[in-house]
């Protein structure tokens, strides 16, 4: 797979074969299509892989693209490490470094699934010698883990939830506001063919739950939720201008990196004081946006990383975009500016560490079409942790690399103790309710504002609460801002409403 659009991206750039031509069987080493291009590579950067482990996996594509680039690298994990490898390649064009980069990234984590109903385990060439470790490079708060707080869909969600109680939105129609943000990303997936969920779908649909479409994680049904389990591969190439000449890359095959910023937010969810934004989204934006001389008025093309829509709604809210400029009450009706390029990780598919060169590669093909036009991609890393915003334009314009101090100061949000094993009555600062394969609720989630002390500001505690009739209350009133009373079991905290 990383072979095959290694090769398509370089006949695509040459736009002198049609790139199907090039998603035919493996060519010779070092020749068939793309050959050209692909042996001028200097750098190659290889996604994570989730799907299997190779022993040396940018050595290995190398010598089936017929490359001998002076850097190979296999990158971290996160949904922002695709423009973070392209963002790293631009600086090292601008200063002189090298002149042609490739980004390649696969997953076949759907074969992979397949053959493990069969039994089976893949015949896949050149493992390691020994297992590798899962390369998770941010740590967990031990009170998050101890309360089971470390599935994405769970800590998404209890970003939403603040969202929506800092809007003062109702729950019911809040939930129908996400419905109506996504269904319109549904039908960008039906009309693309390289989608792997190529259906379009009502809000009602979306918001469920029904007995094909159960809660995960309030307010999240599963067809809110990102889908890993898919084949899918893509590439992007970045050059410099020269060897674009002299390749003979026709202007018209060009897009440009117009600006790009990244930055990150505190490590431990219920950390941050305001748990309803994130502050290196704004800086990243705001950053990606200065570089390329633009506003958010200005970009006519979006593809924001929509993992779960607390992705979505917190970068339309550091973008200052109204999202119900997104929305559409049917499918069919086309938002005025779509979210997305792609169709989105839960319809257009969510290759692990790999989305945004899906992205990438939509969003070239989408300003080739536009010349002069804007394109505003996204990704988002972790836990809402990692943040990365990037301007492309088929114009070019003069591109000045991002003061990445001055982001991080930009992007510093007011944080709060944690405090481990409290008794007594607490605030529900945020939470979300777990639902089982069955579609019942189990148990809930919470993060929750202790009382100030001493002239200190609250501190803040994980909880779990397990009361049936707390959970149904969950679902139905806004507890959030409410008390709750808190008792230590074991390494966790249980929590029981008083509403009264």
């Amino acid at each position: 797979m990383w072979e095959t659009v290694a090769r398509a991206a370089a006949v695509d750039a040459l736009g002198t074969t049609e790139v199907d031509d090039a998603l035919g069987p493996v060519a010779e080493v070092g020749r068939g299509p793309g050959g050209e291009v692909l042996r001028c590579t200097e750098r190659l950067d290889v996604v994570y892989c989730q799907s299997w482990q190779y022993d040396e996996p940018a050595a290995r594509l190398a010598g089936r693209i017929g490359a001998a680039p002076r850097r190979a690298g296999y990158s971290g994990i996160g949904g922002t490490v695709p423009q973070m490898l392209v963002s790293e390649a631009a600086r090292d064009i601008m200063t002189g470094d090298l002149d042609l980069a490739l980004v390649v990234g696969g997953e076949a984590l759907a074969t992979r699934r397949r053959l493990a109903k069969r039994g089976d385990k893949p015949p896949w060439s050149f493992p390691p010698e020994g297992r590798r470790p899962f390369p998770f490079d941010i740590p967990f708060d031990p009170g998050q883990v101890s309360h089971g707080i470390f599935e994405a869909w769970l800590t998404f969600a209890l970003f939403d939830n603040a969202n929506r109680a800092h809007l003062g939105t109702d729950l019911a129609e809040h939930r129908r506001s996400l419905g109506e943000l996504l269904a319109p990303m549904t039908a960008v997936a039906a009309a693309d063919p390289e989608a792997w969920f190529p259906f379009e779908r009502g809000v009602e649909e979306i918001v469920g739950p029904t007995p094909t479409n159960r809660m995960v994680g309030y307010p999240y049904s599963k067809l809110m939720t990102a889908i890993m389990d898919v084949d899918m591969a893509a590439a992007v190439l970045v050059a410099s201008e020269e060897l674009a000449d002299s390749l003979g890359v026709p202007p018209e095959r060009r897009v440009y990196l117009r600006g790009w910023g990244s930055a990150r937010d505190p490590d431990a969810l219920a950390e941050r004081a305001d748990l309803w934004r994130s502050g290196a989204m704004a800086a990243a934006s705001t950053a990606a946006l200065a570089g390329a001389g633009a506003g958010a008025d200005d970009v006519a093309h979006l593809d924001l990383y929509s993992c779960f829509p607390s992705s979505l709604t917190f970068a339309l809210d550091a973008l200052g975009i109204d999202p119900g400029a997104a929305r559409s009450a049917a499918p069919s009706i086309p938002p005025s500016r779509p979210v997305t390029a792609t169709g989105g990780l839960a319809y257009h598919g969510g290759p692990g560490s790999n989305y945004m060169t899906h992205s990438l590669a939509k969003m070239t093909r989408r300003l080739r079409a536009d010349p002069g036009a804007i394109g505003l991609v996204s990704g988002v890393g972790m836990h809402m942790n990692k943040h990365v915003f990037a301007a492309y334009s088929a114009e070019p314009g003069d591109l000045e690399p991002p003061d990445d101090a001055a982001v991080t100061i930009a992007a510093a949000m007011e944080t709060r103790p944690l405090v481990h094993g409290y008794e007594g009555v607490a605030t529900i600062a945020t939470y979300s309710v777990v639902h089982g394969r069955g579609g019942e609720p189990e148990w809930a989630p919470l993060v929750c504002d202790l009382p100030s002390t001493g002239g200190i500001g609250p501190a803040r505690c994980y909880a779990r609460m397990e009361d049936a009739d707390d959970l149904r209350a969950a679902e139905t009133t806004e507890i959030i801002g409410k008390p709750v009373h808190l008792a230590p079991e074991g390494e966790r905290t249980i929590a029981r409403l008083s509403l009264g």
